[in-house]
């Protein structure tokens, strides 16, 4: 659970920092589909009120990444098949569309840059959810790139919920290895000013990964009989 304690602050603000944080481990996958968040010792290892962490719980619910199910408390949300296909329609939306226009010297493309690079370090040890993390921030990095902070705002609980999506797979070499490449071949045309070309790329790069994850996902919700 997450360590160490919040600074004190005013309760409102101590809450969206709390809600914050969750959402950061979340998209980083520390937090796993299903996993319960006991009320009580997980006010004590933050120090923070039950009223506060109550209050970013109803932050998280309204994002869709965590749930209240009977007799078990709150939950680390586990994502639908509706949810997953609704998370993708939205990237393309806005991810493509961000490239497409994006500013030739905004600094957003150095943090793409070193989201790559990132990727590539883990990969070659064999740390894939290293990669998946170096992933998720590269697709911020895009996002980042239509210099909107409201996108950026509303583009971060996608990212934590599409990591979701991915952990109930639990095979993160699978998912992630294949689009390192296709990361590096996006941010080298975009390096390059060829930003519809980037585009392009990644509107495929966008389509064949809903395909496959929503055909593992299916395959996994058939084995365990969960629905979907």
């Amino acid at each position: 659970m997450p360590t160490p304690a919040l600074a004190p602050s005013s309760e409102p603000n101590l809450a969206e920092r709390l809600a914050a944080r969750l959402r950061q481990q979340i998209a980083a996958g520390e937090l796993a589909p299903g996993q319960r968040l006991p009320e009580q010792s997980l006010s004590e290892s933050l120090g923070v009120s039950r009223n506060t962490l109550r209050e970013a719980f109803r932050m998280l619910t309204h994002d869709g990444l965590v749930t209240h199910a009977p007799n078990r408390g709150v939950c680390v949300a586990v994502p639908s098949i509706a949810t997953i296909i609704d998370i993708y329609r939205v990237r393309r939306l806005i991810e493509c569309q961000a490239l497409a226009q994006a500013y030739p010297r905004h600094p957003a493309k150095k943090r793409m840059r070193a989201a790559v690079e990132t990727a590539l370090a883990r990969r070659a040890a064999a740390d894939w959810s290293g990669v998946g993390t170096a992933n998720m921030d590269f697709h911020m990095a895009v996002v980042e790139l239509a210099d909107s902070e409201r996108l950026n705002g509303m583009f971060t609980p996608i990212l934590a919920e599409l990591r979701l999506a991915f952990g109930m797979l639990q095979d993160a070499e699978f998912l992630h290895a294949p689009y390192v490449d296709m990361n590096v071949k996006i941010l080298e045309l975009t390096e390059a000013g060829r930003y519809a070309e980037a585009a392009a790329a990644l509107q495929d790069y966008l389509v064949h990964s809903e395909r496959i994850v929503l055909a593992v996902y299916a395959r996994r919700l058939a084995e365990t009989g969960a629905p979907g």
